[in-house]
């Protein structure tokens, strides 16, 4: 009887040991990196000071026939504690099919608490399928960090912020952009290592091409400046008549709201607001934008924000740092001519 007693007490201090080991899984983040051309994305820069906010190492993550390349950059990003590359021609494209797998393998050989990735359309593509395949539920878009289980969101297109605390083994999370400063490159270089795990998925789907559009402005996503035009344009060819002149004369990216996207006014990949990129840069102008909640979603995080508006009583004057109620078919010609002049 005493070593029947002795036994079982032996199988309870075992099992408290083991749940305690499960609970007390070391910290570490794998932050998952877009390339281009051989480059780091910088909109996944971001995501990198995410991860060291959570705490704990952080472990870059690329994939692709030059993630070798991509590799030897991100190891000089600060708080990168490790790079993992996967030199697979397969993921150059990030189809979610092949990549997800991949991701999620890697992800539990790691034994990772954390994995991070940008709020992007690469992203929101690959990181629902990898929650899927770790059978846990994603944290989306997040904005701060306050501790290693607990996230700010926003929700309601950002009528209200939610405060999510999880309490799952691994944590999926899509950082928002804005949200945090790109980590920059530091003096030292973290160690590269080749992934040995690669499940070789197999690809469902085939690419086809892809047409970029190109322009010598800056980056709509990254740009300092930012001046939109909206519905109160009336159509493409006052768009393309006021904002390209606006635009150079500030030294600004371009953007557009929904409503002058789908009215054929500008291409979608202009697209500011909910549905479209999110952006906080220095300076927003909006013109001829009413200012609807989808809207102010992609852009009310920016520093300053002005606003022309015949409508005295739109939206967007309630967000805009300075307003000014008048016909943009004339403030506008008259603005950029007077920028004109100041730059000669």
């Amino acid at each position: 009887m005493l070593a029947n007693r002795t036994v079982l007490r032996a199988l309870r201090t075992s099992r408290s040991n083991a749940t305690y080991a499960t609970v007390s899984r070391l910290l570490s983040t794998l932050a998952v990196l877009e390339h281009r051309g051989g480059k780091v994305s910088a909109g996944s820069l971001p995501s990198i000071s995410a991860a060291v906010a959570i705490g704990g190492p952080v472990t870059a993550f690329v994939a692709g026939a030059d993630s070798a390349a991509v590799a030897a950059e991100a190891a000089k990003l600060e708080g990168v504690s490790k790079v993992l590359h996967v030199p697979n021609g397969a993921y150059d494209k990030g189809m979610p099919e092949n990549f997800a797998p991949l991701l999620a393998e890697n992800i539990k050989a790691g034994g990772f608490t954390h994995v991070v990735c940008a709020h992007s359309a690469f992203g929101k593509n690959i990181m629902p399928r990898v929650s899927a395949l770790l059978d846990v539920q994603q944290i989306s878009d997040i904005t701060a960090v306050k501790d290693q289980n607990t996230f700010v969101r926003p929700i309601y297109a950002g009528n209200a912020i939610a405060t999510v605390k999880s309490s799952q083994a691994t944590n999926v999370i899509t950082v928002r952009g804005t949200a945090f400063a790109p980590a920059a490159e530091g003096s030292n270089a973290a160690p590269v290592e080749q992934s040995t795990v690669d499940p070789n998925a197999p690809q469902l789907c085939e690419w086809v091409e892809e047409n970029l559009a190109k322009s010598e402005r800056p980056d709509l996503a990254t740009a300092s400046k930012v001046v939109s035009g909206g519905r109160g344009l009336k159509d493409k060819e006052n768009f393309d008549k006021y904002m390209p002149p606006l635009a150079d004369a500030l030294g600004a990216a371009i953007g557009a709201s929904r409503a002058a996207v789908d009215a054929g006014f500008a291409d979608n990949s202009l697209q500011v607001g909910q549905t479209g990129k999110v952006v906080a840069p220095q300076l927003y102008m909006a013109v001829g934008i009413s200012g609807a909640i989808q809207h102010l979603a992609g852009m009310k995080d920016s520093k300053v924000i002005a606003a022309i508006n015949k409508d005295a009583d739109a939206p967007i004057f309630q967000v805009a740092d300075v307003g000014l109620v008048a016909d943009l078919f004339t403030a506008v010609p008259e603005l950029t001519t007077k920028l004109e002049a100041e730059k000669k």
